[in-house]
C-alpha cells in the first residue's frame, strides 16, 4: 500500500488514482497523521501532496518530519518536496517567475525515478521554489526558470518533484510513479473489478431494503451511476430525469429513449423548467447559480419521492452521478483545499431529508467509462462529452433567460453536429459553447446588428483535472462559425477559447 498524504493539493486524489491504476493499492490521509499511525499501517511508500500553501506560511499545513526517518522511501510533489527541502534545512522561496502549465525539464545524474529521461514535458502550478537544496540530496533536473525542478537522496530515499507526474500532461508522468513504485517494492494488487465488488456490497450495506431515488442527467457519470445500483438493487431504483431548462437540444428525447433501452424497471421524467428559471431570474454570481440550481433540484426530487412513495412506500436515499474531480473542485475531501467552484451536488440543503448514495465519489472520468464498459453500457453513451450538473445555466454567463437559452442551445448543437459530420467529436474531450453577457456590432444583410457574444471551446483531457485546449482545422472552425452567424438569430460574433487548465477551468462558470 502506498500512503499519500494530503496537504489540500488540487490532484491529491490524482495521485491515488495513478498508484491504483498502477495496479497498486493507495490510501489518503490528512497531513496531521503521526508518525506511529503511519507505522502501524505499514506502508510500502509515502507520497507528499501539492497544496495552495506557501511552506512559509505561519499556518501552511505541516506534518511529522519524524515520516521522514522511518526508512521507507518518500515522493514529496511541488508543496510536498518544498516542504522536504524546508524541513531538512533546505531554503524555499518566492522563484523568479511563477509556473503554471507545460514546461520542460533537462534531466541530468542517475536520479531512480528519472531513468531514461532527457528532455521531457511537464506539468506545472507553482510560485513557490527549492532554491538550495538540504545536505546530501542531488539535483536531478530543472527547468529554464526553475534551478531545482526535482532532488533525491541516494542513502535515505527521499524524492522531490516540483512538477506533478499525476497529470496527464506530464507525458511520462506514470512511467516517473512507476519507478518509484519499484523503489518502494509495492505489490500490484488493486483492480478496477474488486472495486465494482466493493462498490456493490458498500450500497447493499448501506441501503438495505430501502429505495433510492436517483437522478439523471444523461451524462456518463449518472448514467453509470444509475446502472450500477440498478444492477445491484434493482427493484430499490427509482430513477428521475429532471427537465429543468437548462438542458442541451433534443436531451429529453435522448435521455427517455436510453433508459427504455436499457430497461430499467422505474424511470420518470419532470418538467420543472418553471421552477428552475423563476429561481434564477437576477441572479448573476455563478457560485449563488449552482447553489440554487442545487437545491432546486433536492426541492424537486423530494417532491418526487414524496409523490413515488404514495405508490411504491417510503424512499430514504438520493442516488448522485458525483465523481471526484467534483469533490476536488467544491473543496470537499479536505479543509486545506482551495475551492474552486460549488458542484451543483455538492451545495445541498443542510436539511434534506434524503440520504446520499454516491457510488463514483472515488472515481475520475476516465474510470468512470472503464466502469461503464465493465457493465456493458452501450458505447456511444459512454463516448458522450462531459456535461454539467448545473448544465447550461452555467454556460449561459451571468443572469440566465429563456432567450439566451435558446440561442445557446441552437449554437451548441450547431457546433457538436459540424464535430460529429466531420469525424472529430472522438477526437477532442469536451466541446461545447458558452454566451457571454455582453452583445457586440455586427452587419448582417447590410444592416447594424447588436447582437450576443459565444464562444466555443474544446479540450483534451482524460480525467479533468488538467485540460490542454484541442486544435480544431482552420477550415471547420470557419464552418461552424459561418453557420452559427448564418443560422442563429441573436449572435454577432464567434470567439474560441484557446485556455488551459490550470489556469483556466474547463467551464466558463
Amino acid at each position: 500500500m502506498i500512503a499519500v498524504i494530503n496537504f489540500g493539493g488540487q490532484y491529491c486524489h490524482l495521485i491515488a488514482r495513478k498508484i491504483r491504476e498502477l495496479g497498486v493499492k493507495a490510501e489518503i490521509f490528512s497531513h496531521t497523521i503521526s508518525v506511529q499511525e503511519l507505522k502501524k499501517l505499514n506502508p510500502d511508500g509515502i507520497i507528499l501532496s501539492g497544496g495552495p500553501a506557501s511552506v512559509n506560511q505561519k499556518d501552511a499545513p505541516k506534518m511529522d518530519l519524524k515520516i521522514l526517518d522511518l526508512g521507507i522511501p518518500v515522493l514529496g510533489i511541488c508543496y510536498g518536496m518544498q516542504l522536504i527541502a524546508k524541513g531538512l534545512n533546505g531554503t524555499v522561496d518566492k522563484g523568479p517567475s511563477k509556473e503554471y502549465g507545460k514546461s520542460i525539464i533537462s534531466v541530468k545524474g542517475k536520479d531512480p525515478l528519472l531513468k531514461g529521461l532527457k528532455k521531457e514535458q511537464v506539468w506545472l502550478s507553482h510560485f513557490d521554489t527549492v532554491k538550495k537544496a538540504p545536505k546530501n540530496f542531488v539535483v536531478s533536473s530543472s527547468t529554464k526558470t526553475c534551478s531545482i525542478s526535482s532532488m533525491y537522496s541516494p542513502s535515505k530515499k527521499l524524492f522531490g518533484l516540483q512538477f506533478h507526474p499525476e497529470v496527464h500532461h506530464t507525458p511520462n508522468g506514470k512511467k516517473i510513479l512507476s519507478n518509484f513504485l519499484k523503489e518502494c517494492k509495492a505489490k500490484k494488487d488493486w483492480n478496477l473489478s474488486s472495486a465494482i465488488k466493493g462498490i456493490q456490497k458498500e450500497i447493499k450495506q448501506k441501503t438495505g431494503k430501502e429505495k433510492i431515488i436517483m437522478g439523471v442527467s444523461g451524462g456518463v457519470d449518472s448514467l453509470v451511476a444509475s446502472v450500477l445500483i440498478h444492477k445491484t438493487i434493482p427493484g430499490q431504483l427509482f430513477c428521475v430525469f429532471i427537465d429543468n431548462g437548462l438542458m442541451r437540444k433534443n436531451e429529453k428525447t435522448y435521455i427517455e429513449s436510453l433508459y427504455k433501452k436499457m430497461k430499467f424497471r422505474h424511470f420518470f421524467s419532470v418538467n420543472a423548467s418553471e421552477e428552475f428559471l423563476s429561481a434564477l431570474k437576477g441572479v448573476f454570481d455563478p457560485e449563488e447559480k449552482r447553489k440554487i440550481i442545487g437545491h432546486t433540484f433536492i426541492e424537486v426530487f423530494e417532491k418526487k419521492a414524496k409523490e413515488l412513495e404514495l405508490k411504491h412506500g417510503k424512499i430514504s436515499f438520493l442516488g448522485q452521478g458525483t465523481i471526484y474531480p467534483d469533490r476536488i473542485e467544491s473543496a470537499e475531501p479536505s479543509k486545506t483545499t482551495s475551492k474552486i467552484k460549488s458542484h451543483h451536488n455538492l451545495t445541498l440543503p443542510e436539511k434534506m431529508s434524503l440520504k446520499l448514495v454516491e457510488p463514483l465519489r472515488e472515481f475520475y472520468k476516465d474510470e468512470v467509462r472503464e466502469l461503464g464498459k465493465t457493465l456493458k453500457i452501450p458505447q456511444d453513451a459512454l463516448q458522450r462529452h462531459p456535461f454539467p450538473g448545473p448544465g447550461l445555466g452555467v454556460r449561459v454567463l451571468g443572469e440566465v433567460s429563456r432567450e439566451k437559452l435558446e440561442i445557446l442551445r441552437e449554437v451548441d448543437f450547431i457546433f457538436i453536429d459540424e464535430l460529429k459530420k466531420n469525424n472529430f467529436y472522438s477526437k477532442t474531450w469536451q466541446a461545447f459553447a458558452a454566451l457571454f453577457p455582453v452583445k457586440a456590432v455586427g452587419v448582417k444583410g447590410d444592416e447594424r446588428e447588436y447582437s450576443f457574444v459565444v464562444a466555443l471551446r474544446a479540450v483534451n483531457s482524460v480525467d479533468g483535472m488538467t485540460a490542454d485546449w484541442t486544435r480544431i482545422p482552420d477550415k471547420l472552425l470557419e464552418k461552424i462559425s459561418s453557420r452559427i452567424l448564418n443560422e442563429v438569430n441573436g449572435v454577432s460574433r464567434v470567439l474560441y477559447d484557446i485556455s488551459q487548465k490550470p489556469p483556466a477551468t474547463i467551464e466558463f462558470e
